[in-house]
């Protein structure tokens, strides 16, 4: 499913799950974008979602007023839903200040940004330069209502290096993820024509370089076509402060080959993943081993993310 900032080119809805208490399928800050035909990302699915979906084509239709529209969703008494908890969407047609916003949130899809939209009262969307923690609705001293929505960038970053039959495929399993990846490869001719949205190529005869560019905290993976580009590369990645994680691809075997011609070099291997993937999956078609280190990935990024 493409994500809510996919530009539709047609009349659209955005729902955001403005407040959310208790047990909810997802948090405050989730957006959908609903068309005529298509929607895009999810609000987290079920009863609520076929409501909201409801909701957005009225408006679409014209049988609901075309200005933001707050409703509360109590999700077990109004919803039957078994998570219990309380979400208030707000729904606002894609027009005035709010397709410029849109607009801006594509173009800045690296940075955090902060829009400010009125609940109450005339339509009024804007960017702010403030950030704010989460996304909340506020009530000003007249008693005017707005939606404060902070949009954050992702903060995992993966520079991969190798772009053959693995590396493709962890492009195409890491597209809808919450990470942008450089893509780093000598061989400008064997990139694909179209990349997900999240990745960056970079086509260079200096791969190595790529590793101090990168910024602190990145992960790394390397799988390129040659096991002297692989260990060049991972001694630049381990001679590198503030790694946040690297995996090399590659069996046990391939793991001591490299670690003992590294240490040589006072260089320790403690931290450097080999084999890649989820203990316990063996099969080595490119899908799998693809879907077994996003699955890796998205573990060490999310406890990262509590530190």
């Amino acid at each position: 499913m493409a994500d809510w900032l996919t530009p539709a080119g047609e009349p659209a809805v955005l729902v955001t799950v403005a407040r959310a208490e208790g047990s909810v399928p997802r948090e405050a800050g989730t957006h959908m974008l609903v068309t005529a035909n298509s929607q895009f990302d999810t609000i987290g699915g079920g009863h609520l979602e076929h409501k909201a979906f409801a909701i957005a084509r009225d408006i679409l239709a014209g049988t609901r007023a075309a200005a933001p529209y707050l409703e509360r969703f109590p999700l077990g008494p109004a919803l039957g839903q078994c998570c219990g908890g309380v979400v208030w969407l707000l729904f606002e047609p894609i027009q005035g200040g709010l397709a410029g916003v849109m607009e801006q949130f594509r173009q800045r899809r690296k940075e955090d940004s902060c829009r400010i939209t009125a609940i109450d009262g005339e339509m009024e969307c804007r960017l702010v330069d403030e950030q704010h923690k989460e996304t909340h609705i506020h009530t000003d001293a007249n008693g005017r209502r707005w939606l404060i929505d902070t949009v954050k960038a992702p903060r995992a970053h993966l520079v991969l290096f190798g772009a053959g039959h693995v590396g493709a495929a962890i492009v195409r399993a890491l597209a809808e993820l919450p990470c942008t990846v450089t893509w780093v490869d000598e061989r400008d001719a064997i990139f694909p024509a179209e990349v997900p949205g999240n990745v960056t190529i970079e086509a260079t005869d200096t791969p190595e370089a790529c590793v101090d560019e990168a910024p602190d905290g990145a992960s790394y993976l390397v799988l390129t076509h040659s096991h002297a580009l692989d260990l060049q590369l991972t001694e630049a990645i381990l001679r590198r402060p503030k790694v946040g994680w690297f995996g090399l691809i590659g069996s046990k075997t391939k793991r001591a080959q490299f670690t003992s011609r590294l240490e040589v070099k006072g260089l320790s291997t403690q931290n450097m993943v080999c084999p890649i993937g989820l203990p316990g999956i063996i099969d080595k078609a490119p899908a799998v081993i693809a879907a077994s280190v996003a699955a890796q990935l998205l573990m060490v990024w999310e406890s990262q993310a509590k530190d």
